[in-house]
């Protein structure tokens, strides 16, 4: 399971750089930030973590959809013939391959890789960097209330014109 998400995630990767229309790109991104979540959350067995992170991705996924429909709404579009053949032939090759590594992959190297992933994010929550992060997450609180309270609703990038 963990394998055909890696997979897929370095097929949408390779797919993202030959897009040219903002929506396409917008929804690779959304899909490639599910399938991040989906794979942090699995390796270290807690989804407190993946669950702010596709928040936080969908909050500025958001902003930009509103960018984007404002500047490129009649964009039209279309999909390559040729770019679809190239990604299904990569998706295979990769599928083929990691088929054939995957008698060397045990339960123990999973299991290795999931107590060492959860002793790296223990480290930040631990004392003495515990206060640190804290500190940073107030910090990042504090500046999110000023900026609200001094932006004008009325003067902005996204204000209605007249």
């Amino acid at each position: 399971m963990m394998k055909t998400m890696v997979i897929s995630s370095t097929s949408m990767s390779m797919l993202f750089t030959q897009m040219k229309h903002p929506m396409a790109m917008g929804m690779i991104t959304m899909m490639q930030t599910m399938l991040t979540c989906t794979i942090s959350g699995m390796m270290n067995q807690k989804f407190w973590f993946p669950y702010i992170l596709f928040l936080v991705f969908l909050g500025g996924m958001l902003v930009l959809f509103m960018y984007m429909t404002s500047l490129a709404s009649n964009e039209m579009m279309f999909l390559s013939m040729k770019l679809s053949a190239a990604t299904t032939i990569m998706t295979t090759m990769m599928f083929m391959m990691s088929m054939e590594e995957s008698s060397t992959w045990t339960y123990e190297h999973e299991l290795s890789a999931n107590e060492k992933t959860n002793l790296m994010l223990e480290k930040f929550y631990n004392q003495p960097t515990g206060s640190t992060t804290l500190m940073l997450a107030l910090y990042l609180l504090l500046t999110l209330i000023v900026v609200a309270k001094i932006t004008n609703i009325s003067e902005g990038p996204l204000r209605k014109s007249k």
